[in-house]
């Protein structure tokens, strides 16, 4: 059996989900979420705890139980306490700024770039060096986080572009060879 697929999942108080079918509904303080998941799923709501089961052990069936599983638990996440995720921007001349709605990144190409967030997502800007993308959607977060970063990503040599907080860009070093030609 699935380790991850069979551990239960806690609803926590100010929570509500719905089940209706295959659709399910999460409502929180943050906001309200649903998603269609997969119909061969069992799904069990007793008390405070959700609970999600397989009908068979075909190769399907244990695919989805785990992935159904994490799904439902970043709903009740992302309406309780909501992701979010920092980009930090390296390089001379590199910076974000907030207008409106909109990002703009100046990255060092012929025009400024001008990103216009999903629905959902909110981006702010504490420093012009440093992005916040934030949602109770934990796909929407990482799919538009990695659209800024694919903007610049960074260069093993210098460092320049837009990484993730706390990401180890490789370091390589240089040209070293004119040093030891005479």
């Amino acid at each position: 059996m699935s380790r991850i697929g069979r551990q239960p999942i806690a609803i926590p108080a100010g929570v509500e989900v719905k089940i209706e079918g295959s659709l399910v509904s999460v409502k929180g303080p943050k906001g309200e979420t649903s998603r269609l998941l997969n119909k061969d799923m069992i799904l069990k709501l007793e008390n405070a705890t959700l609970t999600v089961d397989r009908p068979t052990d075909n190769k399907e069936h244990r695919a989805m139980h785990g992935l159904t599983r994490t799904l439902i638990a970043n709903m009740v996440t992302g309406v309780t306490q909501g992701f979010s995720r920092t980009l930090e921007i390296n390089g001379v001349g590199y910076r974000a700024a907030k207008a409106g709605t909109k990002l703009n990144l100046t990255l060092g190409f012929s025009h400024p770039l001008e990103l216009e967030p999903p629905a959902g997502v909110s981006i702010e800007v504490p420093q012009p060096n440093r992005i916040v993308v934030s949602s109770i959607s934990k796909e929407a977060v990482g799919s538009f986080a990695a659209k800024i970063r694919s903007y610049r990503e960074p260069e093993p040599y210098k460092g320049k572009g837009i990484k993730y907080e706390g990401e180890v860009v490789r370091r390589k070093v240089g040209k070293a060879g004119a040093k030891g030609k005479k």
